[in-house]
């Protein structure tokens, strides 16, 4: 079970005046949401729990939220991400409970093949082990960088698999901690550099090159099935996150120069079954980029990403990994305040 912090929520809630919240949470904590829940409405705070499925901090219920007469959105297990927000929203992200030091002392001799300039990133859940983790690899005789990152995350070193600015230091290679393919690979992908996931649960070690060309080769079979595609439809998302209309027209421009066919298309939730009546040979996602990385095979038209759409029409050579970039890191917006994490 995990331990949320239903004092520190009940205080911030407080504070903002809030007679009425919406609990929005992702499918790891529905139990702990239910009972939040318990301990507001004790406390005299009408409380509604979202059943809708929830991706991300890049997916907050706050139009929900307002659309239910709630002062407030409690998001349970993400990060505080910079976005517009329709009512205040308390992000409550959630931290592993697991030590990171075992895995990296077993793997010491990997790491050191990383080269003596390393730089450190990992994924919300193992943040708070971080800096443990960098003091552990600097009594070892490495020099270790932790990028800031943009806008888009909260932590130094912290990866979202649509965004790897954190990763972009300059150091030999990047050791990333945690569990998982996909983070690991978009940081191979987006910095060029050789990079090893270190999992503190399995304490396995695994070097993503021969993973990044095999994804790289699988997007290269989308580029291909879509070669002779002239109806495109492009999909952005209206999640708040993930909304890129400026790039879904840059992308649907680019196909009528290039002559093909294109029609700009809103989704909430991107799914094929929902696109099949539809007269399109091909679809490009400019949403979350891990839509058309990991959903392709139930595809049964070609999927692509913005960056692929220019190497389909001859405009890019090289393979470059689709990320939705933030400003520069500022101050938080009042409207949205992280607290202490969910610890399981």
């Amino acid at each position: 079970m995990h331990e949320v912090p239903g004092g520190e929520i009940l205080g911030k809630l407080r504070e903002l005046k809030a007679r009425r919240v919406l609990i929005q949470t992702p499918e790891g904590l529905k139990r702990e949401a239910q009972s939040l829940a318990d301990f507001l409405e004790e406390n005299g705070i009408e409380t509604i729990i979202s059943g809708d499925v929830n991706y991300g901090a890049c997916d907050p219920a706050d139009r929900e939220a307002r659309l239910l007469g709630c002062d407030a959105l409690i998001h349970l297990g993400h990060s505080y991400m910079q976005l517009h927000l329709e009512v205040p929203t308390i992000f409550v992200p959630a931290f592993a409970n697991v030590e990171v030091i075992p895995a990296l002392e077993k793997n010491m001799e990997e790491i050191r093949r990383l080269g003596k300039k390393i730089a450190l990133a990992t994924t919300a859940q193992h943040i708070h082990k971080l800096e443990e983790a960098r003091e552990f690899l600097e009594k070892r005789g490495f020099e270790v960088l932790v990028g800031e990152g943009d806008s888009r995350v909260s932590w130094p070193g912290q990866v979202l698999g649509c965004n790897f600015s954190a990763a972009r230091v300059d150091a030999e290679g990047i050791l990333f901690i945690g569990a998982g393919y996909f983070h690991p690979l978009g940081v191979a992908l987006a910095t060029g550099k050789p990079t090893l996931a270190v999992n503190p649960y399995s304490g396995d070690a695994t070097w993503m090159e021969r993973e990044a060309e095999r994804l790289i080769r699988k997007r290269w079979a989308q580029i291909a099935r879509a070669m002779d595609a002239q109806k495109f439809g492009v999909i952005t998302s209206t999640k708040k996150g993930q909304l890129r209309l400026a790039e879904a027209r840059r992308v649907v421009r680019l196909l009528r120069e290039n002559g093909r066919y294109a029609r700009l298309m809103a989704m909430n939730h991107i799914n094929y079954p929902a696109l099949e009546g539809f007269d399109f040979d091909a679809y490009v996602v400019v949403a979350c980029p891990r839509v058309p990385m990991d959903d392709y095979e139930n595809w049964r038209k070609p999927v692509l990403t913005p960056t692929e759409v220019e190497i389909l029409l001859g405009l890019r050579e090289d393979y470059a990994f689709d990320e939705i970039l933030g400003g520069k890191r500022g101050g938080r917006e009042p409207i949205g305040i992280a607290l202490h994490g969910v610890r399981g």
